[in-house]
């Protein structure tokens, strides 16, 4: 007979078994054979379902509807008053509350406070399950400054203002100090299951500070000589490479953070004798989010700093200035902060 074949046992075992577990096509097919006039016995043979199936479908289309055939009825959720429990000490206690040396909270933390103060013994993979039923899930949490600067708003105003009237002779720049070590930052790669990629560390451990700025009309981003501290002296160098190599405009506005040495005596005295061309700009405290040079650090480490293979210090700044000079712009890649300062630089 054409089109006639013939499967082994375990074929067909495992044919009936995918078919089966698709439950709500099979609902659906039974319902169009039933809507077509078929009777119980031409539904098993052509379904392979059961005659209880059969009159389930039927039983939930009359009383439901198509939603009730197809699951698709919200059915009332029951949640178990520990695990109500448990969601309100995550949602607000730590584990510090309860007397327990612990800054965040486990599944076996949980089942010895739960039998502790309720008297209910569970496992904590039990636990893990219910909380996972509740939606939640084990990841890394985000950090946030926690104090705000009370003149946040007037700083960015302020800033906003200038940005928005700047004069074509005059230009403005965003500037950071970022730390590079050689020492690699490690971070997620892909790797075979069940084997853990290596990252080579040189043992001793060394670093160099780099001051950069973003120069906001053109996107470039502008490196200075490294150091061997993050003080004044790297400040004041930097500013000195400023002046220079941005010597096509009148007046420098530099945009920076509130480090210490950003305003002290060593800053203030060549500001006196430059201050014609440079002038400081403070941003709000507590809010790295306003500055878009740390979005190029990101990049930075992203692109150069991670899981990487240089054997000394000389050689990854090699890379790292090799990367900045190849880089023509990061004009989109501060397109949100010009959405911040609301302008089109």
């Amino acid at each position: 007979m054409d089109g006639y074949l013939q499967l082994s046992a375990k074929e067909r075992k495992t044919c009936l078994a995918t078919f089966r577990a698709a439950r709500t096509a099979r609902r659906a097919l039974v319902l169009l054979l039933l809507a077509d006039g078929w009777s119980y016995r031409d539904i098993g043979t052509a379904s392979y379902a059961s005659p209880c199936l059969v009159r389930a479908v039927k039983r939930d289309y009359a009383t439901g509807g198509l939603d009730r055939v197809l699951g698709r009825t919200a059915r009332p959720v029951t949640v178990a008053c520990w695990l109500i429990v448990v969601v309100r000490w995550l949602l607000q206690y730590t584990p510090r509350d309860f007397g327990f040396f612990r800054g965040r909270w486990s599944c076996g933390l949980l089942a010895l406070l739960l039998w502790e103060q309720q008297g209910l013994r569970l496992s904590p993979e039990t636990i893990r399950r219910g909380l996972h039923r509740m939606e939640f899930v084990w990841r890394r949490p985000r950090p946030v400054v926690g104090p705000r600067d009370p003149e946040h708003a007037a700083k960015l105003r302020h800033l906003r203002r200038l940005l928005a009237h700047l004069p074509a002779d005059e230009t403005v720049v965003f500037q950071d100090e970022v730390d590079v070590h050689l020492n690699p930052k490690i971070g997620s790669c892909w790797m075979p299951r069940g084997q853990q990629t290596e990252v080579t560390t040189p043992g001793n451990n060394e670093k160099r500070h780099l001051a950069g700025s973003l120069h906001w009309r053109t996107g470039r981003l502008l490196l200075s000589a490294p150091g061997r501290q993050r003080n004044a002296d790297l400040f004041v160098a930097h500013l000195e490479d400023l002046r220079y190599r941005l010597r096509a405009y009148r007046v420098i506005h530099v945009i920076c953070d509130n480090a210490r040495f950003h305003d002290c005596r060593a800053v203030r005295a060549y500001l006196a004798q430059h201050g014609d061309r440079l002038v400081l700009h403070y941003l709000p405290t507590y809010a790295p989010e306003t500055n878009p040079i740390e979005r190029v650090w990101w990049h930075l480490h992203e692109t150069i700093t991670r899981n990487h293979r240089c054997r000394s210090i000389d050689e990854l700044l090699s890379e790292v200035y090799s990367w900045a000079n190849t880089q023509e712009t990061f004009y989109l890649q501060t397109a949100s902060f010009r959405d911040l300062y609301a302008l089109a630089a």
